[in-house]
């Protein structure tokens, strides 16, 4: 199927007098299911619609976003597959020296706060033209939100970015639902019945009957007691079949942040992920995308995630119910990369963001459309929760046996107190679907902040390890586990940091992937970080805030390298911990 057109060239070759949606987007345009543009782009094309992409318009040049001609239906843009924010700077605010997203991994026409600005741009192109904005970004800045790079309160994005309306996420249904009614002549400003979207109103405008008023930007700006309840709020209302409408006040507007999608069907997913996308880049790109690089040969089985982690944005994003593909849609997929590659194909990735929940959700339905939790596997393993992996091996299996695969890896990441639940999956994961490197996420040591996390004891890795290590010499494979730990996580002050790095010695644990903790806006871990106290129990947290203590957190969680001794040295001392210097030092 060709590309989608991302040039006035193309649109003419395709005989058009004009797209009917231009999605804007600072990445690369990848015909992949693994990136946004793409799949929002060809749902629309299936719905009907003409659907151009402008990938990375010059923001400084504003009649860049006239560029492929004023748009029949609307403007609708992303952020890209990350936050800009997180995608562009680091943890201690200074710029990153590669962009994943971009030809050649090259710092390009990426804004800060793209979305903001993007919209301006296309508002400046065409005044009259509807503007939708939508992605990560829209989703985890939707409320009033703590802003990590310039340190300070921001208001819903909804009212900075003057969008008429936002759409929070996975959009694919919502933007097509909002395409069709200003298609049959609906004005912008009537489409404010769609759950999983975001709307503005002036304060002398009717809210919602139905709604709970949060505290307002003026409020939490004053106050940290606000935002601490604000955060509460949200996040009790994150079950889409039983939450609120949400109303927040800035100036003179009111944000209306309606009820979060509901979970797709399997046939809905089906239809998604069974359009006809290249699966590569634009041929117009003449360097790789490094982004692309990685998953190209990856598969999507599902979406969402139950773990709730308390630093992470998919509960927000896909949400906690698992969204999976039929056996025969995912083998349709597999059929085509063995056509690609050939008859020699090897599926890099089979799974999701956490690729052991392929299909389980609660035992009895009715019980979860009424829950608040955020975690079914937090504090303990929910009893409704049907956490069987059966369904998950035998998609292993079909898939492996078709024609022209020669093997399937899973490279996403493992809940090991879900696979703990099925030892014969453990074998199979270890002999049959690691590629050598298995992803492990324990995040930390420390039971009180494996807790604030809602991850499991540290005891649950270690036996999860022992499995496979066990497995893999069973079938003499040298394999190994990609450790990922947070350093510097609230909570963590330099005494933690040190009895986190004697446990990790004396167990012979080098993690090389060290994440340090970033306040990414609307998780509940930013929350702490910002207020110092936990939003739920009240309690005052601390938070290493300064980049001298950040490096030593870091420098303590990889305690194997010489070249971290200093670092290590003096937190041993600032920490009154001058007794471990030689064992540390052997």
């Amino acid at each position: 199927m060709p590309f989608l057109p991302i040039s006035k060239e193309e649109i003419d070759k395709l005989g058009w007098e004009a797209p009917d949606i231009v999605l804007i987007t600072p990445d690369a345009y990848v015909d992949h299911p693994a990136f946004a543009m793409a799949v929002i782009g060809r749902y629309l094309e299936k719905k009907g619609f003409k659907v151009a992409i402008l990938s990375a318009p010059d923001y400084r040049n504003p009649k860049e976003f006239a560029g492929l001609g004023k748009p029949k239906i609307c403007f609708a843009i992303s952020c890209g597959n990350m936050d800009s924010m997180i995608n562009k700077y680091t943890h201690n605010k200074k710029p990153r020296n590669q962009d994943d997203f971009s030809p050649g991994g090259k710092l390009l026409n990426r804004p800060d706060k793209t979305l903001i600005t993007y919209s301006a741009c296309a508002k400046a192109a065409f005044k009259d033209v509807p503007v939708i904005v939508g992605g990560i970004e829209a989703t985890m800045r939707r409320f009033v939100h703590y802003d990590y790079w310039s340190d300070a309160v921001k208001k819903p994005l909804i009212l900075d970015s003057r969008a008429d309306i936002l759409v929070y996420g996975m959009g694919e249904k919502n933007a097509a639902e909002i395409a069709e009614r200003l298609r049959a002549g609906k004005n912008i400003k009537e489409i404010r019945d769609l759950p999983g979207t975001s709307y503005a109103l002036g304060t002398s405008e009717k809210i919602p009957e139905v709604s709970l008023i949060l505290p307002s930007f003026e409020e939490i700006s004053e106050d940290k007691e606000k935002f601490l309840e604000m955060t509460k709020t949200i996040h009790e209302n994150l079950n889409p079949f039983c939450s609120c409408v949400l109303v927040q006040k800035a100036g003179t507007k009111n944000a209306v942040i309606n009820h979060p999608s509901p979970p797709l069907t399997s046939s809905e997913m089906d239809e998604i992920y069974d359009l006809p996308y290249e699966r590569r880049p634009h041929p117009s790109y003449k360097e790789k995308i490094p982004a692309f690089e990685t998953v190209k040969n990856s598969i999507i089985s599902h979406r969402g995630c139950f773990g709730g982690c308390s630093f992470c944005s998919l509960g927000h994003h896909q949400g906690k119910f698992i969204q999976s593909r039929s056996f025969n849609s995912v083998k349709k997929e597999a059929e085509k990369l063995a056509v690609q590659n050939k008859g020699k194909a090897v599926i890099s990735d089979l799974g999701a963001p956490s690729a052991n929940m392929y299909l389980m959700g609660g035992k009895d339905f009715s019980i979860c459309m009424k829950c608040k939790r955020e975690s079914c596997l937090h504090p303990s393993v929910c009893g409704n929760l049907n956490y069987s992996h059966e369904n998950l091996k035998k998609l292993l299996k079909e898939v492996s046996a078709v024609k022209g695969i020669k093997k399937v890896f899973i490279a996403s990441g493992i809940r090991p107190d879900l696979a703990l639940k099925d030892i014969e999956y453990v074998e199979i994961l270890s002999k049959e679907h690691t590629s050598g490197m298995l992803k492990l996420a324990p995040e930390h040591t420390d039971p009180k902040i494996l807790n604030s996390m809602k991850k499991p004891p540290i005891e649950i890795f270690l036996e999860f390890s022992a499995k496979f290590f066990q497995f893999s010499g069973k079938c003499a494979k040298e394999q190994y586990l990609s450790l990922y730990f947070i350093s510097a996580y609230p909570g963590t002050d330099l005494k933690k940091a040190v009895e986190t790095a004697v446990f990790l010695k004396k167990h012979n644990i080098k993690p090389l992937q060290i994440n340090d903790f970033l306040p990414a806006p609307g998780e509940y871990a930013t929350a702490v970080y910002y207020c110092g106290k936990d939003p739920l129990t009240k309690e005052p947290v601390y938070s290493a805030k300064t980049e001298s203590e950040r490096k030593m957190h870091r420098a303590l969680m990889q305690y194997f390298k010489k070249e971290n001794i200093p670092l290590i040295l003096k937190a041993l001392k600032l920490s009154g911990r001058t007794d471990l210097i030689p064992f540390f030092l052997r």
